[in-house]
């Protein structure tokens, strides 16, 4: 889903509204949170987690609001280029993309988050 990106600054100085993409990217991240709820579910059947409506608000709250940070791109971007990777933001070569893989990572950490909340609140 290209489509769920920001405008980089060129496509904005060109006249691309600086808004372009959040109806996709908020349309994918709602899906994606409606299968992991459906999943959270079916899980429940078969293993008794602890879960509250506080931990499961705060959890899913956490994972929602990072996952459209991050796939918005700039935040990924601009993380790299503020902790002294900036080539790896830039990475494109054998089968390897470092905005890719640093999004990745991210989005494994704020859903490790996300669990934690979801089943220690």
């Amino acid at each position: 889903m290209r489509r769920k990106g920001a405008p980089t600054a060129e496509d904005v100085a060109a006249g691309a509204s600086p808004r372009r993409g959040w109806a996709a990217c908020l349309a994918h991240v709602s899906q994606y949170h409606l299968v992991l709820a459906a999943l959270l579910a079916l899980v429940r059947l078969f293993i008794p987690l602890p879960l509250s409506m506080t931990g499961l608000a705060a959890g899913f709250a956490w994972s929602a609001a990072t996952h459209a940070l991050l796939d918005r791109r700039w935040s990924v971007r601009w993380l790299l280029q503020r902790t002294g990777s900036p080539a790896f933001a830039e990475l494109r070569t054998a089968g390897l993309n470092g905005m890719y893989l640093a999004d990745q990572a991210l989005h494994s950490g704020a859903l490790l988050v996300s669990a934690l909340l979801i089943t220690r609140l």
